[in-house]
């Protein structure tokens, strides 16, 4: 069957409907959801009744899936499964101040999912189980599309560069502590290739976030200016696709080539529950690209 789409944004990412991924979906349409995955970055299915082993079986087409989430900073989980989530595992809303809702404020930053790991994440599929009535969406941007628009003389400047992605900048600009020294040890920082392509369609994108600290080998100050200008030219607010949450969407997005951060919403007064797996990319980027 030919996909149901519509398009979301100009440059990147669209809507699947006729779909039901809980009851289970042939290799067929499994390839041609892959290669719209390849060509729009984000992909929305509404109406998914899906629940975690569902999601875990799903997520597990696209291939191995990482088992460190967020969780394993504040409560020691290792699962497939990350919540992203003001309520706790008994059901009991947190409060705003809540040692780990303050933690996925970091959320809030422009970042790719696992840049900061050796072998960064391939995509996320996040799953809305509760959202609040206002408040708690998601952006959403294309690194492909802002490399697109680069001066040829940029683009051949950052051609070649490495960048030096950081956890513990990063949540480091939530609070100095919040990293643990025993989470810290799990998160050395690693290299990342600035300038990916994707293997399937030869299109080229930047690779920044707010995992992004410094470019081998340059000063802090040039890091950091440059680092800084190729996220604002991604983030304009006409390249922003806002994502407003449903009970039931499931959203998957391309880590390889789009920032995303969620917005703020009154964690003292509403419930949020989303449920995120993570496909772990093919290698180390500055093998794999």
């Amino acid at each position: 069957m030919a996909l149901e789409l519509t398009e979301l944004h100009d440059d990147f990412g669209a809507e699947i409907a006729g779909i039901d991924l809980a009851n289970g979906i042939g290799d067929a349409l499994f390839e041609e959801i892959e290669l719209a995955f390849n060509c729009y970055s984000v992909l929305v299915l509404r109406g998914q009744t899906l629940d975690d082993d569902s999601q875990i079986e799903f997520s597990r087409r696209f291939g191995p899936l990482e088992i460190a989430t967020p969780t394993y900073a504040n409560t020691g989980e290792v699962t497939p499964i990350g919540r992203v989530s003001n309520v706790d595992a008994d059901g009991n809303k947190l409060p705003a101040d809540h040692t780990r809702v303050k933690y996925l404020t970091g959320n809030l930053m422009w970042h790719s999912d696992s840049s900061f790991k050796e072998t960064p994440a391939l995509a996320s599929l996040l799953s809305a189980r509760e959202v609040p009535p206002e408040g708690g969406d998601t952006e959403f941007v294309s690194q492909r599309a802002a490399y697109a628009r680069l001066p040829d003389n940029l683009k051949a400047k950052i051609d070649d560069l490495v960048v030096i992605h950081d956890f513990v900048f990063s949540r480091g600009k939530i609070s100095e502590d919040a990293v643990t020294p025993e989470h810290e040890k799990l998160v050395p920082p690693v290299e990342q290739r600035l300038v990916r392509t994707n293997p399937m369609t030869g299109e080229k994108n930047y690779f920044v976030g707010s995992h992004a600290h410094l470019i081998a080998g340059w000063p802090e100050a040039e890091s950091r200016a440059l680092i800084e200008d190729l996220i604002q030219r991604a983030v304009r607010p006409e390249d922003i696709y806002l994502h407003r949450w449903q009970p039931g969407d499931l959203v998957i997005w391309d880590n390889r080539c789009v920032l995303h951060r969620g917005r703020p919403f009154d964690a003292d007064k509403y419930r949020r529950v989303l449920h995120r797996t993570t496909v772990a990319g093919a290698g180390p980027s500055l093998v794999a690209g």
